[in-house]
């Protein structure tokens, strides 16, 4: 079997795209199809944030990646206020809205942690 390399090689960018799908699917439900611009917000922070770490891993420089992956994680706080506001007008349920809580502060430990190895990689050069 060949290596992944790149972004798809990253745990925290599989998890991200995973929660990104689950984004998709719940939102194709038809609560979300009462109110077009939470449903698209919410799809455009959850892409976001897969998409700024793939982006990360193809530049060239570390100070490059950390800055977009300071701006995916910004994008998971973003998804995390709006799933909020999601539960809280109904649109998802509360063991919904927990689990994918959790998933985003689990994704958002990843993220600190790979920030901070770019970050020491930095400051060995």
């Amino acid at each position: 079997m060949t290596e992944v390399k790149g972004f798809r090689g990253l745990k925290v960018w599989n998890k991200t795209k995973d929660l990104a799908v689950k984004i998709y699917k719940i939102t194709n439900d038809k609560s979300f199809n009462r109110d077009f611009s939470l449903k698209e917000q919410i799809r455009k922070s959850a892409i976001s944030v897969v998409s700024n770490i793939a982006e990360a891993e193809g530049r060239e420089t570390n100070k490059d990646k950390i800055k977009f992956l300071f701006i995916a994680k910004g994008s998971l706080s973003e998804l995390q206020a709006q799933l909020q506001i999601a539960y809280e007008i109904g649109f998802i349920s509360i063991g919904l809205y927990s689990s994918f809580n959790s998933e985003i502060e689990e994704i958002a430990n990843m993220l600190g942690a790979l920030i901070k190895v770019r970050k020491s990689s930095n400051e060995k050069k």
